[in-house]
């Protein structure tokens, strides 16, 4: 009997030590599960880590990520800056940014964006011209008058000029993409899953706030 009790507490520590054994985190290469941007981008805070998300309202791949990243969000560091920004590959991406671009304007984003990925995704909105746009925000609490007013500001306008040609800059070539710093860049394609694109987007984070 005492030799079977030598056993099991052998067995019992050798299952103990195992669990005891720090795991390894996983090591992500550039050129395999994110890539460089080239050059690198200039960011809005250089006192900052600036992330910005390039997504679509239209691309159900955009829509499936919002509760990783919103979940991501609720946690990201005090350092980080977090910007979204729709991708205008069509005019049909144009519409859907000057609308994005219109509830910031008006201060209503926060209540607009989840609505409005809700309204195309799921209820299949053709949300594509001003007129129905207005339609939209009035259902929303923003009077015409006042939607049409930011829809056509001068502000709204520069935002979209700007929006246009950043896609080709950050080398984006499908939504949802992130951008680290002006300088990585992470896509579904190259991460394989959400849930790994935040663990990536987290290890850059670290890599880029050691450097500052």
């Amino acid at each position: 009997m005492q030799k079977h009790h030598l056993i099991w507490i052998s067995l019992l520590f050798l299952f103990l030590g195992s669990h005891l054994v720090p795991v390894q985190a996983e090591e992500f290469k550039a050129g395999v599960d994110y890539e460089l941007v080239t050059p690198p981008q200039p960011v809005q805070d250089a006192a900052k880590v600036e992330v910005m998300e390039f997504f679509w309202y239209g691309c159900p791949h955009c829509y499936h990520f919002e509760p990783d990243l919103n979940a991501w969000l609720k946690r990201k560091p005090a350092n980080v800056a977090f910007i979204r920004q729709p991708a205008i590959f069509s005019a049909l991406w144009g519409a859907h940014a000057k609308a994005f671009f219109t509830a910031d304007a008006l201060g209503v984003l926060d209540r607009f964006h989840p609505d409005f990925y809700e309204a195309i995704q799921n209820q299949h909105e053709k949300l594509e011209n001003e007129d129905v746009l207005s339609q939209f925000f009035a259902r929303h609490g923003v009077a015409e008058a006042e939607f049409r007013k930011a829809y056509k500001s001068f502000a709204v306008d520069a935002k979209m000029r700007q929006a246009e040609p950043m896609g080709a800059r950050y080398g984006i070539t499908g939504t949802p993409s992130l951008i680290v710093n002006g300088k990585y860049r992470i896509s579904p394609s190259q991460a394989k899953s959400f849930p790994r694109m935040v663990a990536i987007l987290d290890e850059l984070i670290r890599q880029e706030s050691r450097s500052k």
